[in-house]
């Protein structure tokens, strides 16, 4: 209801100064908003550029230590692992996800080693970075396998656990994945390790670079509509979020983030759980290449990003998250 009227009432007088504006603001964002992921390959003392993502590197395990040091120093709460994995490691059943001596894993033993509990790690639960096919799961004749694909995931979210991972963040879209792993993790003693379910992840055009990122874009056959949600419906998101709750979910993702502010804003307006909203590598690359040619200012990050948390996100993963100094300030 809008109580009062011109001129008595001018809403401008709110915004002449700005005190003012300060004042009134109704959503901000501190580091404490945001989740940094990591990019990780094979070698020592690598830094590799990501043609698709600019400044945005992939790192080597030794090199990753500056880049964590900065985000607690920045009181980043968590950060996400994402493997580059050789081509040679790769296979149709994506067998190097259960393997104790993959990127991932050696990197959360050393992160736990060095850091113990300053910073959170989450981890993705699919099998898309290591199999030869590019898709999430074990695929017969063009089709991912439901209940076969949960079984490895079943095995790959308790590696993980086992190595240290705080947020196992299952991204593979199967049905009644975040029951049977959440059963798994507590029967084996894992029982505080947080799950944060992709429960909303669309078959979107977003996630090119990112593909790019992790060596799985030119082998992607097909493409990943039958078991990624439709853009073309919000309802059904609904619908996933309510089974993963049940299922034992702490946290839920929404994947992509700012061409899904109405979802993001449906879930936590009927659920009331902690949202996640994932600004991905398509919303990153659009936003930092037309920072880069002049077509934008780079006041349209933080604008951007304010957008994610208005629509009730609790955090937002951003590669961003490693400029928070500047682009907050």
């Amino acid at each position: 209801m809008i109580t009062g009227k011109y001129p008595s009432l001018r809403l401008r007088r709110s915004r002449k100064n700005d005190w003012s504006r300060r004042l009134i603001e109704e959503n901000n964002l501190t580091s404490s908003d945001f989740i940094l992921p990591i990019f990780l390959i094979d070698g020592k003392n690598k830094k590799q550029s990501i043609k698709s993502m600019p400044d945005v590197y992939r790192y080597t395990l030794d090199r990753i230590f500056p880049i964590i040091d900065k985000a607690i120093k920045d009181r980043i709460p968590m950060i996400a692992l994402f493997p580059h994995t050789e081509k040679k490691k790769k296979n149709a059943l994506g067998t190097e996800a259960l393997n104790e001596d993959n990127l991932v894993c050696k990197a959360i033993h050393l992160i736990k080693k060095k850091y113990k509990n300053q910073i959170g790690i989450m981890c993705d639960v699919a099998l898309d970075p290591y199999t030869s096919h590019g898709h999430d799961g074990l695929v017969n004749n063009g089709y991912v396998l439901n209940d076969e694909t949960i079984k490895v995931l079943i095995n790959q979210s308790l590696l993980q656990a086992q190595m240290g991972c705080d947020v196992l963040a299952p991204s593979d879209m199967m049905d009644g994945r975040i029951g049977e792993i959440r059963k798994s993790l507590d029967k084996n003693g894992y029982k505080m390790t947080q799950i944060l379910s992709y429960a909303v992840k669309y078959a979107s055009s977003f996630y090119g670079p990112f593909r790019d990122a992790v060596g799985s874009k030119n082998l992607l056959k097909g493409n990943k509509k039958n078991y990624q949600m439709d853009f073309k419906n919000s309802n059904e998101a609904l619908r996933e979020v309510a089974l993963d709750i049940k299922e034992g979910a702490d946290m839920i993702m929404v994947k992509p983030g700012l061409p899904y502010l109405d979802i993001i804003k449906l879930v936590k307006e009927n659920f009331k759980i902690p949202v996640i909203a994932y600004q991905v590598s398509g919303e990153y690359s659009i936003l930092s290449n037309s920072i880069k040619n002049g077509f934008v200012d780079e006041n349209i990050v933080l604008e951007s990003l304010i957008s994610l948390k208005r629509s009730g996100a609790n955090a937002i993963v951003s590669y961003y998250a490693d400029r928070l100094n500047k682009i907050l300030k």
